[in-house]
């Protein structure tokens, strides 16, 4: 999967949390929240990570921050000066000079924001902890990010709680441009947002994209956001990436029965127009308890003897499209275009 194009490759990565029990706290088991990822990202593109929750999108992304220090696996990045690291070996002295690279903005804008600091002092942290210790030079760059973000300089003395919440995320998306990143870890950016500030905040961050040739992780589980703004889409179930292709190949031509599941419970935009349903049978697996094989095969209409024994490899079937199950090539599934069947139709009032 390397090339010299990606930005971050993510190789194997593992996250397990210990189970313990009884007076000596014995490790019985573990959760495996994140199991065996591996994937890549362009610089410059936007890496869509999508999945119910708890299938371990947000572990995952905390992993690469090094907010939590994987159990396995290798997080190569490539830094602005050019070598490649790997971040899950790296120690903590030798991280944090590449947190200026690294930045992450968070879902709910309220709680990642001090109540009782004011705009000024929010932002310009980070500029403070690296080394600005000038305050007219923190309040320039301050006032420079609250206008790149679309709010008025002159509201860097106000606090967090003036603000919609739309605002809010503004103020936090230039509190991560603050140190000027080449990697932004965007988690659920939107899902705490009324619909009509998420479009704003979604071309917000295209529009920043373009301007400071940003690269994205965009971390969300509604497929209707991450079909606007990504490029390419990593679909996650239990710990384990199920699929990952462009966007558009994703949402029209999925490859794996999880992915065409997902697909079949996006609303269609036409109170006209039914869609064709496909549930899901039974409940999603414990990652302490995984099944055997396929995680995916209990729930899954297209399993056959092997998806129970056998684990699938995320394997390229196609340039681009990497797919974890036995039956990929096969399997003729229906993507958004073929959801949405004739429309239902309409009688006239006492007809």
């Amino acid at each position: 999967m390397t090339t010299q194009t990606n930005l971050l490759d993510v190789k194997n990565l593992k996250k397990y949390y210990p189970i313990k029990k009884g007076f000596i706290k014995k490790v019985v088991g573990h959760v495996r929240a994140v199991d065996d990822v591996s994937f890549f990202i362009k610089e410059g593109e936007t890496l869509g990570l999508v999945g119910e929750s708890g299938c371990g999108k947000t572990t995952t992304a905390r992993c690469i921050l090094r907010a939590q220090k994987p159990t396995g696996g290798q997080i190569l990045y490539r830094t602005g000066a050019g070598p490649v690291v790997d971040l899950a070996q790296l120690p903590d002295a030798d991280i944090r000079p590449l947190r200026r690279e690294m930045q992450m903005v968070f879902q709910d804008p309220f709680a990642s924001l001090n109540p009782r600091m004011n705009l000024l002092d929010l932002i310009g942290e980070p500029l403070l902890v690296n080394g600005v210790r000038s305050r007219k030079e923190r309040t320039e760059r301050v006032a420079e990010l609250l206008q790149l973000v679309g709010l008025r300089p002159e509201y860097m003395q106000r606090f967090p709680h003036a603000f919609s919440g739309g605002q809010r995320q503004r103020v936090v998306i230039a509190r991560a441009l603050a140190l000027n990143p080449r990697l932004v870890v965007a988690d659920e950016p939107v899902s705490a947002l009324d619909v009509s500030v998420q479009a704003q905040v979604l071309n917000l961050l295209l529009e920043l994209q373009q301007r400071l040739k940003l690269t994205y992780l965009f971390v969300a589980h509604d497929l209707s956001v991450v079909k606007h703004i990504t490029d390419r889409v990593a679909v996650m179930y239990v710990g384990k990436i199920a699929e990952i292709a462009p966007t558009q190949e994703l949402f029209y031509q999925p490859k794996h029965p999880y992915t065409a599941a997902l697909l079949s419970a996006v609303p269609v935009a036409d109170p006209r127009r039914r869609t064709l349903q496909m549930p899901l049978q039974g409940d999603v697996p414990s990652p302490a308890n995984p099944p055997s094989g396929c995680y995916f095969h209990p729930r899954c209409a297209h399993a056959i003897d092997r998806c129970r024994t056998e684990p699938p490899a995320l394997t390229e079937i196609e340039p681009g499209r990497f797919v974890s199950c036995h039956r990929a090539r096969e399997l003729d599934l229906i993507g958004v275009e073929d959801i949405s069947v004739s429309p239902v139709p309409t009688h006239p009032i006492g007809g």
